[in-house]
Parts: C-alpha cells; sequence; structure tokens
C-alpha cells in the first residue's frame, strides 16, 4: 500500500456546516457563536491575546544597530585623478568633474600609476595613495571634517550628579 492509495472510510468525512445564513435552520442568528461577548464579534484581530502583549510584540525584530556616527566617504583612485589632468585637485574639482557630489566627503584611495606631480586636498588619505603622491613629488593636504558630519555623542549630556 502506498500513500496515494489511501482513503477515508466511507462517511468519515463531512461538510462544512454553513452558519450565519439566517432563522431558517440550525446556526441561524447567533451562528453558534453563542450571545454577546468578545468572542461573538467580527473585530477580534488576528494575534490578539486578551490584553497580553502579543507575540509579536514580545520579539526582536532587527538585528544590529545603525550608528548614528558613522562617517561615510566618496572614494576617488590615483587613476582616476591622472585622468583629470589638474595638477590641483581638491573636492571642489572632484565635484564639477562628477566624481563626487556637492557635500561629499572625499577619501583618496591608492589603485593606479602616478607619473606626474599632484597637489591633492581631501578629507582622508589611504596610506599608499599618500606615499604614491609623496614619491611622485606631489604634496597631500588633509582636509577638516565639518561639523555636522559627526556632532557630539548623546551620552556626554547627561553627566552622574
Amino acid at each position: 500500500m502506498k500513500l496515494h492509495d489511501l482513503k477515508s472510510p466511507e462517511g468519515s468525512t463531512h461538510r462544512k456546516k454553513i452558519v450565519g445564513r439566517g432563522i431558517g435552520g440550525k446556526g441561524g442568528k447567533t451562528a453558534g457563536r453563542g450571545t454577546k461577548g468578545q468572542k461573538a464579534r467580527r473585530q477580534i484581530p488576528a494575534g490578539f491575546e486578551g490584553g497580553q502583549l502579543p507575540l509579536l510584540q514580545r520579539i526582536p525584530k532587527l538585528k544590529g544597530f545603525t550608528n548614528p556616527f558613522r562617517v561615510e566617504y566618496t572614494p576617488v583612485n590615483l587613476d582616476a585623478l591622472v585622468m583629470l589632468g589638474v595638477t590641483e585637485i581638491n573636492p571642489d574639482v572632484l565635484v564639477s568633474r562628477g566624481l563626487a557630489r556637492k557635500k561629499d566627503l572625499v577619501k583618496i584611495l591608492g589603485r593606479g600609476e602616478l607619473s606626474s606631480v599632484l597637489h591633492v586636498s581631501a578629507h582622508r588619505f589611504s596610506a599608499s595613495a599618500k606615499a604614491a603622491i609623496e614619491a611622485a613629488g606631489g604634496t597631500v593636504t588633509e582636509l577638516d571634517l565639518p561639523f555636522s558630519v559627526r556632532p557630539p555623542a548623546a551620552g556626554n549630556q547627561h553627566q552622574n550628579r
């Protein structure tokens, strides 16, 4: 005998009772729910646990957290700087050439070869980029971060008294 050969015995399955269709037969009027009370009504939301904090609210939702002090930089590689054909490079030049957006913080990365002298100003430099620019005879200027990027930590406002 196999699973597809199994059948319910004759008379063991019944049609579902249809209730709440008028007083003409059984299951009319209150439709088997009794009279009044919460269980007689339709407005009980799915997952309602009688006033107890529902399971969906009790379980944790998201993993980890979003760091409010994260500083994001727009990466620009040395090979992109060489393609510009300019010796004085700063964030305004990169914005005008489409390599960064207006309020972006720029980090120069070390991919590519430098053959010309570049004077680069940016918010951050990788160690390899700094070494390559200075080895080619250029200068590196690290710009300060604007205050709006890293506000003071929220925990420092209330000290123990």
